[in-house]
């Protein structure tokens, strides 16, 4: 099971992360309660060994600007979210970095469908909102057969087991459901979480 822990920003997060098991971490590069600066991710890239994903998260942010602030932050996997195109994706590759490509649960069935992305991560209706909702929607969907991807939204060391073989997901992706407040994580609730999410069966 793949684990992405995200919205990290300080060394003590990066660490237990790691030290739990996570295989990527996230770092928000957008407006947000858990944003952190590009300077801000070179200092934390330390505590990040190889073998660990570091991914840089956008929103609306066009491609190319996405590239630029990944260049400065030294990240080599960036992941999109909002209205996004194939070309954006395209734009990203050609800079020669990596993507996660962000969809909500309401996405249209093109969004759905494989656009080239490394990685696809299916969110809540409003992500980042911490809210949990009907998983098992997605386990039969046609495009996501056979592919990679993430489950995100609402997720917790309680439900994490539940929802991955409600899905059938190949990962999961968690940032609300590991902190202790709005935009500060919960060192505990990290390692709960992912050594919870490790034990669930993988697809």
């Amino acid at each position: 099971m793949f684990v992405k822990v995200c919205g990290l920003s300080t060394s003590e997060s990066v660490r237990e992360a790691v030290n739990a098991g996570a295989d990527a971490v996230g770092f928000v590069l957008t407006a947000s309660p858990r944003a952190v600066t590009p300077q801000q991710v070179r200092t934390l890239l330390p505590d990040v060994p190889d073998g660990v994903t570091p991914v840089g998260i956008f929103r609306d942010e066009p491609a190319v600007d996405a590239v630029a602030i990944a260049r400065a932050a030294t990240l080599e996997w960036i992941q999109l979210h909002g209205a996004r195109t194939r070309d954006d994706v395209q734009k990203v590759h050609d800079a020669g970095l990596k993507v996660v490509r962000a969809i909500t649960l309401g996405a249209s069935t093109e969004e759905f469908e494989d656009w080239g992305e490394d990685l696809l991560l299916i969110d809540a209706a409003v992500p980042g909102s911490g809210e949990s909702w009907d998983y098992s929607s997605v386990a039969e969907h046609p495009a996501l057969q056979g592919r990679s991807w993430l489950l995100a939204g609402g997720l917790t060391a309680e439900n994490v087991v539940d929802a991955v073989a409600a899905a059938r997901a190949w990962g999961v992706d968690v940032s609300s459901g590991v902190e202790a407040s709005r935009g500060v994580k919960d060192l505990a609730k990290i390692t709960a979480f992912v050594q919870a999410a490790k034990s669930a069966a993988t697809v």
